[in-house]
């Protein structure tokens, strides 16, 4: 059994910063390979961010130099940080343990012009 939490979402200005967390509680290999997404509505779920076993981060290119991902393996959490943030990122953000096909419920993400 698995289960991701994540935290951090709210509302901010354009040009703003978020970190968002997540914590992932169970079998723990599946913190192997962790990846963000993010779901606009009206959009389809699109990939944001991966840290894979080996520590490699990739990015999309629409957030490549703004958003920076991270994991503290000691406490089973990856983390976002969001820098310089636009109103086009406003959307749902989702943790999701890639090795295990689990994801978390999701935290909303604003950001105002």
């Amino acid at each position: 059994q698995v289960q991701l939490v994540e935290s951090g979402g709210g509302s901010v200005q354009a040009g703003g910063s978020l970190r968002l967390s997540c914590t992932l509680f169970g079998i723990i290999y599946c913190t192997y390979d962790m990846s963000w997404y993010r779901q606009a509505p009206g959009k389809e779920r699109e990939f944001v961010s991966n840290i894979g076993s080996d520590g490699t981060t990739r990015y999309a290119d629409s957030v490549k130099g703004r958003f920076t991902i991270s994991q503290d393996n000691a406490k089973n959490t990856v983390y976002l940080q969001m820098n310089s943030l636009k109103p086009e990122d406003t959307a749902m953000y989702f943790c999701k343990a890639e090795q295990c096909n689990s994801w978390g419920q999701g935290t909303q993400v604003t950001v105002s012009s």
